[in-house]
């Protein structure tokens, strides 16, 4: 039988007297904030971090997590065998083998679709270890998913962040308050945009290990980080827990990790017994909410989550007395959004908005509320997103009741799509704002080279026609273009003799669509072929966005070869014969 969640880890002698030798060495290179006990384990220290600067939702709501942090001891690449116990570093560098594959395979499809991120596979081991100590040391079936659930306190306000329910109770079975759910703790808010599917079977769980370690890795990624760089990583472990203690811990199990680690059977992993809220208990654990895999179009039910754990106890009210009422939150205040200014939104494909959306928060009589979160979704037939990549943005209300959503980037579809702007924990109605793309355009086109355009008739013309194209006096990639041998300056329909193209069949064409400036902006032709029709003729190129270009082409007769009997007779002509 596996150990029990909460259960308290053994520090032997052999850790303890490790850590009293190795105290001083440590000090000069652990994380910040990073203090030593006797026992040689770690704690933290260090004042809270303001709110996150970009006003984003933590993955985890803050929720409490688990403080311990690892001996000073290195970890050993591989478990001790024998009849003697493993040393703590042993038993805490293990990692239970489906949680260890979930976090590396994740890792490496990263790697792919967020080259420039540069997230190691042990970060997300260290947030996995603090979150839920490994899926409670490994308790997952052989697809990854836990065997029971994993949920935070609730959000209700009393200790914790009040965050109201925002899926009925589908994820953690409170319909009432938000819960961190899974073995990375997201709240329900927060995988319902970050979520990913890792395992490949069609389904967003919060509570499978593979889909959590994905939906973290890109998570931390957001934002453009590169967490090979100290501070961008800072700022990523803060998005997800915002608590400089929490920053401390993680960062302590990263380099713990880095130093080496091994796989062990799912179900053996070492659980940590101290948390950040209650370091003597556990969560409780309400009625398991069903699994996406199971759900319906009804929502369940969920029922009320037992008493116990960490959960405040509510005092008992002495008969005929009224309790005291809760004060409303920002926003409980909230009555509507308003917009607060935001400019036409539009874009050309591939380009940023120049334009950003900005929402009021407001109560019934107009006034403005801050601290309000404010959920900004794209939604429709688009590959736009905001500028972290993401289609998903929560945004805190200033002191003005604004919340401004992150600058959108437009995709290569073109058309209207909408963003809309919903509160937070509130069933209000939302605001919609239309976005347009429109197509890559060019305004300027000229040609790049100086040679004269000509060819005999019957010949090919030995320069190929070469343009570039700009817009605004910037390069203008994946503009559209067509090319046309036009009738004349006044008449651009396609001639009907002169110079011609040839399409795949070797057939002459006159007109050339579906062209493209490459990323240089350029367009080369293809080559240019005459007909036995000598003259002067015009190709006009034109692109998206009314940019024209129109060059000559000039088709001579060759001159006319001598014949070899006309060159034999001007050799043989008799000389004047000389007088007598």
């Amino acid at each position: 039988m596996g150990p029990q969640f909460g259960r308290r880890l053994r520090k032997g002698a052999a850790t303890t007297a490790v850590a009293a030798a190795a105290v001083a060495a440590l000090s000069a290179s652990q994380a910040p904030g990073v203090t030593t006990d006797a026992d040689g384990r770690q704690s933290t220290t260090g004042a809270q971090p303001s709110p996150d600067e970009y006003g984003q939702d933590s993955a985890t709501g803050n929720s409490p997590y688990y403080t311990d942090l690892p001996p000073l001891n290195s970890p050993t690449p591989s478990p001790s065998t024998g009849t003697t116990p493993p040393a703590t570093g042993e038993t805490e560098a293990g990692i239970p083998a489906t949680v260890l594959d979930a976090y590396k395979k994740a890792a490496a499809k990263l790697r792919g679709a967020k080259p420039g991120c540069n997230i190691p596979w042990e970060l997300l081991a260290a947030i996995g270890k603090v979150e839920s100590g490994h899926a409670r040391g490994g308790n997952v079936s052989t697809d990854g998913t836990t065997l029971s659930p994993i949920l935070g306190p609730q959000l209700n306000g009393n200790g914790f962040a009040n965050i109201s329910d925002t899926d009925g109770g589908l994820y953690d079975g409170d319909s009432s308050f938000d819960r961190a759910v899974g073995p990375m703790q997201f709240i329900p808010s927060t995988w319902e945009w970050a979520g990913r599917d890792g395992n490949g079977d069609g389904v967003k769980d919060p509570n499978n290990v593979y889909d959590a370690a994905l939906a973290a890795g890109h998570y931390l990624c957001r934002f453009g980080w590169d967490l090979s760089d100290q501070s961008d990583l800072n700022s990523a472990i803060l998005s997800y827990n915002n608590s400089t203690d929490y920053l401390n811990t993680v960062l302590s199990w990263l380099e713990y990790y880095r130093k080496g680690t091994h796989e062990v059977p799912d179900g053996t992993g070492a659980l940590p017994g101290n948390r950040s809220d209650d370091p003597a208990g556990a969560s409780p654990t309400p009625t398991p909410p069903p699994s996406p895999r199971d759900r319906g179009s009804a929502s369940p039910k969920p029922t009320p989550p037992s008493s116990g754990g960490s959960s405040p106890t509510p005092s008992p009210t002495p008969p005929g007395t009224t309790p005291p009422a809760t004060p409303p939150t920002p926003t409980d205040t909230v009555h509507h959004l308003e917009d607060a200014g935001t400019a036409k939104l539009t874009a050309m494909a591939g380009d940023a908005f120049s334009e950003r959306i900005n929402t009021r928060a407001e109560t019934k009589d107009g006034t403005a509320v801050g601290k309000v979160r404010v959920r900004f979704t794209i939604i429709g037939s688009t590959d736009a997103t905001f500028s972290t990549g993401e289609t998903v943005a929560t945004v805190v209300t200033s002191s003005a009741g604004v919340a401004v959503a992150p600058a959108l980037q437009a995709g290569e579809k073109t058309g209207d799509f909408t963003v809309r702007a919903a509160v937070v924990g509130r069933s209000l109605p939302g605001l919609d704002y239309t976005a347009t793309v429109t197509a890559r355009a060019a305004d300027t086109l000229t040609r790049v080279g100086e040679a004269a355009l000509s060819c005999v008739t019957g010949g090919e013309f030995a320069e190929q026609v070469q343009v570039k194209a700009a817009y605004k006096g910037a390069v203008a990639d994946g503009v559209a273009a067509t090319a046309t041998l036009i009738k004349s300056a006044d008449d651009p329909t396609a001639n009907d003799k002169g110079p011609y193209f040839k399409d795949a069949d070797g057939n002459a064409v006159r007109t050339l669509t579906g062209l493209k400036t490459d990323a240089e902006g350029l367009l080369t032709l293809p080559k240019l072929y005459a007909d036995d029709t000598a003259g002067t003729y015009l190709l006009r190129v034109t692109t998206t966005g009314g940019a024209a270009l129109t060059l000559e082409l000039t088709v001579t007769v060759p001159e006319p070869t001598p014949t070899p009997s006309e060159t034999t007779s001007e050799s043989a002509s008799p000389s004047a014969s000389p007088t007598a």
